[in-house]
Formats: C-alpha cells, sequence, structure tokens
C-alpha cells in the first residue's frame, strides 16, 4: 500500500518564509510531523512545466521524506517519469538524475521551471537529454535536492546530503509507480555530477536495498578549495565567485566551525541576500556579484582551515565507488575547469574506482549533455544488459590538453 499523506495537493495560499524573495507553491510545504522512514511518499500530483517529459507516458510531481546533513527528517520534491508500454521483467530500469547548479533559493526548482524559468535556459538541455533515456525505456527519477522547492536551505555541494536526497528519490518513486525495479543508475550533470559520484559512494550504505548498475558523472564540480583560492587571488571579476560564495554560505550553515565573518568582508556579507534573489543566471548577471572585484570580497586574514576540512570531506575524488563508472568532461569548459576533472578522475583511477573517462574537445559546459547523450545512453543499456565494463585508467585522456 502506497503511503501517501496527502494525496495531492490542496488549493492553499502560497508560501512565503522569513528572508525569502519569492514564494513557492503550496504543494511544496512540509507536513508535520514527518514520517520515520527515509524515501516515504508525502504528496502525489501530475507535473506540468518542463520538467514534464514529452516522452513519457505520465509525469508526476512528489514530495518525499529525506534526511538533512544533521540526519534530521526533511522534505524534498522531485519528478517521476515513466515510459510508454509495458515494463520488462524485474520492472523498469531507473536513473536518478542528479542536476546541476540553479541557485539557492526554493524557486530554483526544476520542477518548478516553466518556459518562463529562471533557469529554463540550462533546464531544458536537461529535459533533452533525459527525454532521450525515457524514450528508451529508462524510469526517469529526478529530485530537486533539499531546500529547492521544499525547504528553505539548500546543502550546495554537500555531497552525501545531495546523495540521500537522490537514493531517497528511488524510494518514493517505487512507493508511487510500484512497476519500478530495483536496479538503477546514476546521471548527473556539474553540482549533479558531484552528486552522482557521491551517490554511487553511498548507494550500498544508505539504500541497500537498491542495485546499482552504472554511474554517469558529467562536467562533475571538484577541487572546491582550488577553486576557493583561485577567487581569492583574482583581481577582476569571476564567474566562479557567485559558487564559491554558494559554497561558503552552504557550509557555513551546517558546520557551525566555518565563520563567514572571518573569512569575507562585512560589506560582501552584507550582499549575500542578493544571491538568493532569483537564481544563478540572476546572480552572474544582475548582482553586484556579476562586476565585483573576487579578491576584494575576502579579508586578508581569512581563517580557511575549517572550511578547508569540510571541504576536503566533500572532494568526489577521494571516493570509494565498486559501480562502473563513467565521467564526461568538455575541453571548451569554464564553469567547471576541465584540468579540475581531469585530476579527480585520477585519484579515483588510483582508489580503484571502475573508471572510464572520456573527453570531448571543445565543448562546453551544458553542451557535453548534448555531445555525451549517445555515448551515455549506450553505455548505461549496457550495464543493465550486465555487460562488462571497459575502462581507461590505465591511459586517461586529458580534457584539458585535448590529448
Amino acid at each position: 500500500m502506497i503511503r501517501i499523506l496527502l494525496a495531492c495537493a490542496i488549493a492553499l495560499p502560497l508560501l512565503a518564509a522569513p528572508g525569502r524573495a519569492q514564494t513557492v507553491d503550496a504543494f511544496y510545504a512540509a507536513p508535520s510531523p514527518l514520517p520515520p522512514s527515509p524515501g516515504w511518499l508525502l504528496r502525489q500530483r501530475p507535473l506540468t512545466g518542463t520538467m514534464a517529459l514529452p516522452g513519457a507516458a505520465r509525469n508526476t510531481l512528489v514530495l518525499y521524506r529525506s534526511t538533512d546533513p544533521g540526519g534530521r527528517p526533511i522534505a524534498v520534491s522531485g519528478s517521476v517519469s515513466i515510459p510508454p508500454g509495458t515494463p520488462p521483467a524485474g520492472g523498469w530500469p531507473v536513473i536518478t538524475w542528479t542536476h546541476g547548479t540553479t541557485g539557492i533559493a526554493p524557486v530554483c526548482a526544476p520542477s518548478l521551471d516553466t518556459a518562463a524559468g529562471p533557469e529554463h535556459d540550462y533546464i531544458r538541455h536537461i529535459a533533452a537529454l533525459l527525454d532521450g533515456f525515457v524514450r528508451a525505456g529508462f524510469a526517469i527519477v529526478a529530485t530537486d535536492y533539499q531546500g529547492l522547492g521544499a525547504g528553505d536551505f539548500h546543502p550546495f555541494l554537500q555531497g552525501v546530503p545531495n546523495a540521500r536526497n537522490a537514493l531517497d528519490m528511488i524510494r518514493a518513486a517505487r512507493e508511487l509507480e510500484p512497476a519500478l525495479g530495483a536496479r538503477f543508475g546514476v546521471l548527473g550533470h556539474s553540482q549533479g555530477g558531484h552528486a552522482a559520484l557521491f551517490t554511487a559512494a553511498e548507494a550500498p550504505r544508505h539504500a541497500p536495498e537498491l542495485q546499482l548498475v552504472g554511474n554517469i558523472a558529467m562536467a562533475p564540480g571538484s577541487q572546491i578549495a582550488a577553486r576557493l583560492a583561485a577567487v581569492m587571488a583574482s583581481p577582476r571579476a569571476e564567474l566562479a565567485l557567485p559558487y564559491v560564495l554558494y559554497v561558503l554560505q552552504s557550509y557555513a550553515t551546517t558546520f557551525p566551525a566555518v565563520e563567514l565573518p572571518r573569512i569575507l568582508t562585512p560589506d560582501a556579507i552584507a550582499r549575500l541576500p542578493e544571491l538568493r534573489v532569483q537564481c544563478m543566471t540572476h546572480a552572474l548577471t544582475a548582482t553586484s556579484w556579476a562586476t565585483a572585484i573576487a579578491r576584494d570580497q575576502f579579508r586578508p586574514d581569512a581563517a580557511l582551515g575549517p572550511f578547508l576540512a569540510v571541504a576536503a570531506r566533500n572532494e568526489p575524488g577521494g571516493l570509494r565507488i565498486a559501480a562502473p563508472t563513467l565521467v564526461m568532461q568538455g575541453g571548451g569548459d569554464v564553469t567547471v575547469r576541465p584540468q579540475d576533472t581531469d585530476a579527480t578522475v585520477r585519484r579515483l583511477c588510483a582508489a580503484g574506482t571502475p573508471l572510464a573517462y572520456s573527453a570531448f574537445p571543445g565543448v562546453d559546459h551544458d553542451g557535453v549533455m548534448a555531445s555525451g547523450a549517445a555515448a551515455a545512453l549506450e553505455w548505461m543499456r549496457a550495464r543493465f544488459a550486465g555487460q562488462p565494463a571497459a575502462g581507461n585508467c590505465a591511459a586517461l585522456p586529458s580534457a584539458a590538453t585535448g590529448g
């Protein structure tokens, strides 16, 4: 029996939490108390908007119970897309999708996206990639992550909580759709590539009842400390500055030892609320952060020790991943630097991850989703078919040099 607290969203006024610049549909409000088990399905309704994949037989918006960075129960939103036709023996093969950076405010959830949405230029690439998978017979489950849609805090680039959101999304989807199988693959891009690697590492501990067959990370975020150092040294405006500030706020919220007043200038701290107005594109183009001189935002005596300790725990290169893993990186990417992914892949290989690395010369950050789509689909089909996965750790290519 499906454990649903509320069968559908009821008409309620829009919600506004303190500090929010925008409002979110009442569907995303968490019931109280939350149930005890991670993955418990709380609420469902038909999904509209751009994450409703046109090739799916049905698309559903869900609210489910997951776990925050401190281990406390939280409500998280996401979407479920079911292929047309009859499920194969063992149930539909499942892909849990982990999305890239959209922002840190609740309105930045992909499940809220429309053709006029603040991050639609990015989410349309996601929808195109995932529609290819659902048309090929894969069920797609896509978490929004904690704090995007439901809640008011997003643990940006915190690997374990983002991974648990992705795994609990599968559990909720299997309650909603009993024809979903227990075998699954992970697919993610950018921030979601980081989350995909953590999901693959976390799956045996957090969701042992599920069977991971393969993991694809496209342009995964990594080298957190090195990116901070580059921004702190830069005498110009930097594309990476809002991302770095997202990470600083995320870690400071979860780990009290990370003290923003000891890292950022008072002026920078006063302008942090701008990053919660609309989403990522707004932060990069229409706030003071778009033109701020990067190094001037940091105290000359910045106390970075606690931050660096947390960053090290969230580096995907330090993971142990048993499942076959495919990493894809565009050589023309200026958001996730190719040299960073090269370094992460080397560390994963050294730790024994069964890994294949594909580099796409000249391809930019979002473009890797389109350029890698056919190969990703073929690779994932082979994993579900039980075929052995070939790796290239012995002779890795370089996305940074094209070699």
